[in-house]
């Protein structure tokens, strides 16, 4: 007779459901398992004997076999430990045979009989909800589980004794309850920066609108402290977005204690990340910075110091939304919709723009350009804005603090962020949140300039030579302008105000 027990297989962050099937038969003793199974798949059945030995159950000295179907699909991770042990135990009589039927099965086992957090459980609650089973994890991801459904049935249980004694009816475990991360009490915000009052702007709309922003400045000057305030001005995650960003943290191992948090992702890799890292890879196609950063930041410091090829593969990303992971034998897609946020020095020893200095190199503008060469045109062309930080001066760090904090911005960029969602929801378009994720013939349709504006900007995309793609961004940057203003229609001083923003790339594409 064969026992069958319910698990998943992720492909991204899709949990594809798989079949658990465990056979013992008479024959010489040995323990098989098949199905196209990892290294770490493959080792199970030593951790399953252990543990089975430690909670008091021998296998018998019979033919075991476990098979992972389809065979075809390739099996990774811990979290297979929990069926084949259920199986096993089914298959001699411990547990009822039909104790599994309806749930689908997810845990790694300690040598001890405990069970282990494992990666990807709430996508698997997910998937289990949607075929109408129930789902059986480790007591450390129950509540992370819990936010699937709230009425499906979790059993989370600390070791297999404790669940095996559920089973038989002998103890009852309760369903755990979701948690939620208490929201970090933050010690950061926009009064702290002195000066800077035009990059201040340019956060707060690139906040508003989801634009990808470049700081550009000496050493010294507050670009990463912009940055690093930009998660002060963001409103917190909705309840459908925090699904999504949870969906995959989950698979990546990164939510802590099963709690879910409603801050949006910021993610700041160091400039040696290699292409793996930043768009995801690696032996098991895990998700990168860029997946990390879904629906958050993603702040790259020293812009300029990463790898050409590594900033070059953000381009795909930046433009669909995803990131898609290919390879010989499968393809992978992890959503990828994060905001750019980079910051540089304007050439290598930073002081280009300083008034008055004179690079060794050369002219000060050939020399920036020399060394901005590292990024390429396509890159630049997906950054909305592009903004030139000096440096601040004695006079204004003396200055006192400024009015206006985070919150007040936050305030504002809420409100800008509701207008563009009301006015994507009367299109019919829920799936759009904010003005950068708009498509070109939408951007037109909502971001229509009247008489003046629209002279201004074809002088403009023809003095400037925008491309199509930058003539696009420009339009949403001043449809973010004129919501932060609460205006209908965009005018002049909003397209204006949108080109400069580009001025500064225009003018170093000039000295190249």
């Amino acid at each position: 007779m064969v026992q069958h027990v319910a698990t998943v297989a992720f492909v991204g962050v899709e949990a594809r459901p798989v079949d658990v099937q465990v056979q013992v038969a008479p024959g010489l003793p040995a323990f098989n398992l098949v199905g196209l199974a990892d290294k770490a798949v493959s080792e199970a059945r030593d951790r399953v004997r252990a543990a089975l030995i430690a909670s008091g159950l021998a296998l018998p000295a019979r033919r075991i076999t476990i098979n992972l179907a389809p065979a075809d699909l390739p099996k990774e991770g811990s979290h297979y430990d929990l069926p084949i042990a259920l199986g096993l135990m089914a298959a001699i009589g411990a547990i009822p045979s039909d104790a599994l039927a309806g749930f689908t099965v997810v845990g790694e086992l300690g040598l001890d009989g405990s069970l282990a957090p494992v990666a990807g459980v709430l996508p698997a609650a997910v998937a289990a909800n949607a075929l109408g089973h129930g789902l059986i994890c480790p007591k450390a991801c129950g509540a992370e589980a819990a936010w699937a459904s709230p009425d499906m049935e979790i059993l989370a249980p600390a070791s297999l004794i404790q669940l095996a004694n559920h089973l038989r009816g002998t103890q009852v475990l309760s369903r755990p309850e979701p948690k939620m991360q208490a929201p970090a009490e933050s010690t950061l915000d926009l009064s702290d920066i002195r000066g800077q009052e035009s990059a201040k702007r340019a956060l707060e709309i690139a906040a508003a609108g989801g634009h990808n922003l470049l700081f550009i400045g000496p050493p010294g000057a507050g670009k990463s402290m912009l940055a690093a305030r930009l998660p002060t001005i963001l409103p917190p995650l909705t309840p459908p977005e925090l699904l999504e960003v949870s969906m995959i943290a989950s698979v990546a191992g990164a939510i802590e204690g099963g709690a879910l948090t409603a801050q949006r992702p910021f993610r700041h890799p160091h400039h040696s990340a290699s292409m793996a890292a930043m768009v995801g890879g690696g032996l098991r196609a895990r998700p990168g910075e860029v997946s990390l950063a879904h629906l958050g930041v993603l702040f790259l410091d020293e812009f300029a110091e990463f790898q050409p090829q590594v900033l070059d593969s953000l381009r795909q990303p930046i433009e669909a939304g995803e990131a898609v992971i290919a390879r010989a034998n499968h393809r992978i897609t992890y959503p990828a919709r994060f905001q750019l946020v980079a910051a540089m020095n304007p050439c290598r020893c930073g002081r280009a723009y300083d008034p008055g200095f004179t690079c060794r190199r050369g002219p000060n503008l050939r020399c920036a350009a020399d060394y901005q060469a590292r990024l390429s045109g396509p890159l630049l062309d997906r950054i909305d804005l592009h903004i030139e930080v000096p440096a601040v001066s004695a006079a204004d760090l003396v200055l006192p603090p400024p009015s206006e904090g985070s919150r007040e911005v936050a305030a504002r960029v809420a409100s800008a962020r509701e207008i563009q969602r009301a006015r994507f929801a009367a299109l019919g378009r829920d799936d759009l949140r904010l003005n950068a994720e708009a498509q070109s013939s939408l951007i037109e349709q909502i971001a229509a300039p009247d008489s003046a504006g629209l002279k201004l900007l074809r002088d403009a995309a023809d003095a400037m030579r925008l491309s199509a793609r930058g003539y696009h961004r420009v339009l949403k940057v001043a449809r973010t302008i004129a919501d932060l203003d609460g205006a209908e229609r965009i005018g002049r001083p909003h397209l204006a105000e949108a080109l400069a923003y580009r001025a500064l790339n225009d003018r170093m594409a000039a000295a190249a």
